[in-house]
Formats: C-alpha cells, sequence, structure tokens
C-alpha cells in the first residue's frame, strides 16, 4: 500500500523536509538529526512554521521508520535518516517536486506549484504541473486531490492525500437577492472582487518566483 494510515503533522513536514533536502541540497543529503530539525523549523518556504524540538522528530521518524518510509544510513560516526518516498509512492523528478512543495506549504494551484517548485525541478511549462497532478490523482490511491474552487478563486487548489484529508472550502457562495436600485451596485463590488482575488493571485506567484 503506497499509504498504509494518515500521517500526522509532524511526520508530514519530516517527509517533506526530506525530500526537499534531497532535491536542494543533495551534498547534506541523507540529513543528520539535528539538521533535519532544523529543515523542519525553517520559516522561509514552510507553511505553517514549526518549532519542533530533536525529541519529536526523532519520534516521527521511528513512526516513519515502522511504515518503511524513512530509514536510517550507515558508514558515518553520526548517523544519518533518508526516505523512501520515491519507492513507497512512485516518485519521478517533477511528482517528487509538486509532493515536496504539498508537504510543505499545504494547498496551491498549478502556477504557485510550478513557481515554487522550479528550485527541485524545471518545469516544461504549467501543462507539465497539470499532468503531473492528474497522475498522481489517478489510480485506487491517490495521492493528491482537486479542491473545489471557493468563492472569488480564479484557479482550484490541489492538495495532498498522505495526510488528514484537506477541509473543503464551499463550491460557491449563496445567491444574494437585491432590490433593482442597489443591482447595479452589487454588480460592480463583485467585480471589483474578482480583481482582487485576481492580484492576489498573481501577487503570490510573483512572491514565489522570488523565492519569498
Amino acid at each position: 500500500m503506497r499509504l498504509p494510515r494518515p500521517l500526522d503533522p509532524v511526520e508530514l513536514r519530516v517527509m517533506g523536509s526530506l525530500l526537499e533536502k534531497q532535491q536542494t541540497t543533495p551534498e547534506y543529503y541523507p540529513l543528520t538529526l539535528n539538521a533535519l530539525v532544523a529543515a523542519c523549523n525553517q520559516k522561509s518556504n514552510r507553511d505553517p512554521v514549526m518549532e519542533l524540538v530533536p525529541g519529536d522528530v526523532r519520534e516521527a521518524l521511528e513512526r516513519l521508520r515502522a511504515e518503511v518510509l524513512v530509514w536510517p544510513v550507515g558508514g558515518s560516526r553520526v548517523e544519518r535518516w533518508e526516505h523512501n518516498a520515491d519507492r513507497a509512492w512512485e516518485l519521478d523528478a517533477p511528482a517528487r517536486a509538486v509532493i515536496t512543495e504539498l508537504l510543505l506549504r499545504g494547498p496551491q494551484t498549478p502556477g504557485e506549484l510550478r513557481g515554487r517548485g522550479e528550485r527541485m525541478h524545471t518545469f516544461a511549462g504549467l501543462g507539465e504541473v497539470e499532468e503531473v497532478l492528474r497522475r498522481l490523482a489517478s489510480g485506487p490511491e491517490p495521492l493528491v486531490v482537486e479542491l473545489p474552487r471557493g468563492a472569488g478563486q480564479k484557479e482550484t487548489r490541489w492538495a495532498h492525500l498522505i495526510g488528514d484529508p484537506p477541509a473543503l472550502q464551499p463550491v460557491a457562495p449563496a445567491p444574494v437577492v437585491v432590490a433593482n436600485g442597489s443591482r447595479e451596485l452589487a454588480e460592480r463590488v463583485a467585480r471589483l472582487e474578482e480583481q482582487i482575488a485576481a492580484l492576489n493571485e498573481k501577487l503570490a506567484e510573483l512572491l514565489a518566483r522570488l523565492g519569498e
């Protein structure tokens, strides 16, 4: 089974951090316990930011080890850890980058995944990200799911299914009945809200490209 059980938040952060460092700093991978704690507690590229102590990470590693998702690596004076996600979840390079971003930052649009995932894999375009998401969402044990579009959102977001199922937002707000004299104002407000949502989307993608 690819997903024997939902992983808890600390386990998700550990897996995401191991995946990230394997791709962004392979010269330091596998990671020591201290390096993994620092990676889990990073303030950049993390949502939410966590404050884990070595005991938290050590206990998560032992639980993940029991699921054959991580294991320790010998050959040095200090114990190091590596993940087994590539084999367990059948990940290639583009899928690994997408899953890593979803584990570390939560639900995102394909555009956000492309911009933020470029540090780990150079995508040919947005179409490649969308193809990867569809592939990860298929089969008897999907790893990701497309969330219903929320109010004011122009793009749908995707979430991983490796932990507890994501909280779903309402697909659309209930219709509002207005008097004839107020209808024009209501329509103008609705258009402004759509424009603001679109600007927020573009700002998020720009910040992602700048590495914020």
